[in-house]
């Protein structure tokens, strides 16, 4: 493919030692020949190699170095060059704006990644991998990016694909041919292999419900009735002073957010406001936004105040709460003589004991204390709905052998590889890809 040469800043445009500015497309050499000098003539350079010299930008020049990366062993496939100048605002949009001058344009949002994804440098689930990669917020989200982008999920999913591009073949010969029967060796493989994809195709979809949380980030919902000691569970999870704490009930009208990385995983905590009857309007529409988020949770996170005890009010948040994803954790150990008969968890959140348990309980309800990165795993939504659709055409598909012809078996089979298709990329429509593009920032 040949494509008009498109540059961006492809780091940070702030104070830094270092600044890379990017040049790729049909002629990026050309450019670098006109604003880079160094001992080494531009035409002569050897890819690969760092030659250092002056940037000139024209009213401003910097000492740096220009790497040139020749087609098709590049980033995006095309030929590349890039300058590494000090980093800094000034300069490097100098440098930039240079490249526009000499011939080139500023690229889209992920146009370097698309360029590499349509010049066959990457599969599309490798590309989203990278996002996952560059946005991570914890562990967790960059080890599930890493799997993506390491090509690990498009492996497992190109080889079902030709199994199933396989059977096709197989039955296309039979259709082609039908003075002769399908033998029963040909009618087993088509059967054994269909069911072998659909097994595979389940096993990836049980992993979903784990994995997603670990990118996503698991949302937790700290709730109970007023003056539990909810914020202040907020303020010692986060370590800092997030939330307003009074003596005074009701001081939390809104929902208070903070998030804090928990045994490699990100978890979303909503501080919400105290579950009770009330007749301030304000406070009342404060208790709706808690009981929408409450709703919304993956874990709900009751605080009781272990000094007055487990109360009717803490009875009626529990009667309301899916019990799978209650954990409740009785506050203020410091204050208490003995150790309470009920929750699940006890703390302090005014000293701080009790976290790690707490921390630990978390991981546990959130389904995720056995969270593993080895073996196949789907973490985007798009991917599980394609192996969801997939599954359903190889089951369709099965149950028509014994009772259709063989060409409507085939169309269900081309069904399940074309949704598998959107994740590998083969069939994946325009609208998808612009819209995975567009998470990247300029420069990527």
């Amino acid at each position: 493919m040949n494509f008009e040469n498109i540059s961006a800043i492809s780091t940070a445009p702030l104070a830094a030692g270092v600044a890379i500015i990017r040049i790729s497309g049909d002629s990026p050499l050309s450019i670098a020949e006109k604003m880079f000098k160094c001992k080494t003539p531009v035409k002569d350079f050897e890819p690969y190699k760092m030659y250092v010299g002056t940037i000139d930008c024209g009213d401003i020049r910097d000492f740096g170095m220009c790497v040139y990366f020749k087609a098709p062993h590049s980033y995006t496939g095309e030929e590349m060059v890039e300058f590494h100048c000090h980093g800094g605002v000034a300069i490097s949009r100098a440098v930039l704006k240079r490249t526009f001058e000499l011939g080139s344009r500023l690229a889209e949002r992920g146009e370097f990644t698309k360029r590499a994804f349509l010049n066959g440098k990457m599969s599309l689930s490798s590309c989203e991998g990278l996002v996952e990669m560059i946005y991570a917020q914890s562990d967790s989200e960059a080890k599930m990016g890493f799997y993506l982008y390491r090509e690990k999920l498009y492996k497992k999913i190109k080889s079902i694909q030709d199994e199933l591009k396989y059977i096709l073949a197989l039955i296309d010969a039979n259709i082609d041919y039908p003075e002769e029967d399908v033998d029963f060796a040909e009618s087993e493989k088509i059967t054994s292999t269909l069911e072998k994809c659909k097994t595979e195709l389940e096993k990836l979809l049980t992993t979903y419900a784990g994995s997603s949380k670990a990118v996503s980030g698991v949302k937790v919902a700290i709730c109970g009735r007023p003056n539990a000691g909810k914020s202040s569970l907020l303020n010692a999870v986060l370590e800092m002073d997030k939330a307003i704490v009074t003596d005074i009930a009701g001081t939390t009208r809104d929902v208070v957010e903070g998030f804090k990385e928990i045994n490699g995983i990100r978890f979303n905590f909503f501080d919400t406001a105290g579950i009770r009857e009330s007749k301030n309007t304000i406070e009342k529409i404060g208790i709706e936004k808690s009981k929408n988020v409450i709703e919304k949770a993956d874990v709900v996170l009751l605080v009781v105040d272990g000094t007055a005890g487990f109360t009717e009010e803490d009875e009626e948040i529990v009667s309301a709460t899916d019990k799978t994803k209650l954990l409740t954790v009785v506050n203020k150990s410091d204050l208490l003589d003995a150790e309470p008969k009920f929750g699940d968890v006890v703390v302090s959140a005014a000293t701080g004991d009790g976290m790690t348990a707490l921390f630990d309980a978390l991981t546990e309800r959130a389904g995720l204390n056995e969270l593993s990165f080895d073996g196949d795993f789907l973490t985007e939504e798009r991917h599980y709905a394609a192996v969801a659709n997939a599954v359903s055409a190889l089951n369709t598909a099965l149950n028509a052998l014994s009772k259709y012809p063989l060409d409507v078996v085939a169309s269900d089979v081309k069904d399940a590889w074309v949704f598998l298709g959107k994740i590998s990329g083969e069939t994946c429509d325009e609208d998808v890809l612009n819209e995975i593009f567009s998470k990247f920032c300029v420069g990527k």
